[in-house]
C-alpha cells in the first residue's frame, strides 16, 4: 500500500518533469551582431517571449576568444547576442524587426563610432527557416527602408557561440551610468533616429 501510494504521489512530479523538458525543447536561438553588444542585449530583453539575452562573441576561427583578443580584431569574431525565446510567443520575424531597427545596416565593418570586423552587423541563423525568413526580411527592407544606402549586413550560418565575461553581461543594468556615456558618446541614438525617424529602437 505504501508503495502504491508513492508511486501515485511521483506521478504528477514525473508529468511535470516531462512537461518541462517539453517546453524547453520548444525553445529557439537568435544571434545577431550589431556593434558594441552592451547596447544590443536591452532591445531583445524587454520583449514579451523572450527567455534569455546573451552577450558573446561568434563568426570567427579562435575557440574560447576572449574580450581583449576580439575587440583588437585578428579572431574573426563578431560581438554579439544570443537571444533564447519562446516562438510560442514571439515570432523571430519580430526579432528581425527589433534587430534592424538597432543598427545601422548600412555600413560595413562598423557600427557607430566602433569600426572594425568584430563590430560588424550580421544575422547568424541556426535553421533553414531562420534563414528565409532572414532573407526576406533584408528583402522587403530594401523595399521600404527610409534611407537611401544599400543593406550591407550579412546573413550567415550560426556556429560557435562564446559568452562573454560576466561583467559584460547586463552591462546596462550593472553600469547604467557608464552605459549611457558610452551610448550617447558613441552617437548611436543620433544615427539610429536618421536612419529609422520614430520607429528607431529605444536606449
Amino acid at each position: 500500500m505504501k508503495t502504491l501510494l508513492l508511486g501515485l504521489l511521483a506521478l504528477p512530479l514525473t508529468l511535470i518533469a516531462a512537461d518541462t523538458v517539453k517546453a524547453a525543447a520548444k525553445l529557439e536561438k537568435a544571434t545577431f551582431a550589431g556593434g558594441c553588444f552592451w547596447c544590443m542585449e536591452h532591445p531583445f530583453d524587454a520583449l514579451p517571449g523572450v527567455v534569455s539575452v546573451i552577450v558573446g562573441y561568434t563568426g570567427g576561427q579562435k575557440r574560447n576568444p576572449t574580450y581583449e583578443e576580439v575587440s583588437s580584431g585578428g579572431t574573426g569574431h563578431a560581438e554579439a547576442v544570443q537571444v533564447v525565446f519562446d516562438p510560442s510567443k514571439i515570432a523571430y520575424g519580430k526579432l528581425l524587426d527589433v534587430y534592424w531597427r538597432n543598427i545601422d545596416p548600412t555600413t560595413k565593418d562598423r557600427q557607430f563610432c566602433d569600426v572594425g570586423n568584430q563590430y560588424r552587423s550580421a544575422i547568424f541563423y541556426h535553421t533553414e527557416e531562420q534563414h528565409r525568413t532572414a532573407l526576406q526580411s533584408k528583402e522587403a527592407l530594401e523595399k521600404a527602408k527610409p534611407f537611401k544606402e544599400p543593406v550591407v549586413t550579412g546573413i550567415v550560418p550560426a556556429g560557435d557561440f562564446t559568452p562573454a565575461e560576466e561583467y559584460h553581461q547586463h552591462y546596462y543594468k550593472k553600469n547604467p551610468i557608464r552605459y549611457r556615456y558610452y551610448r550617447n558618446g558613441c552617437g548611436r541614438d543620433r544615427r539610429l533616429k536618421e536612419l529609422w525617424g520614430s520607429a528607431a529602437g529605444e536606449p
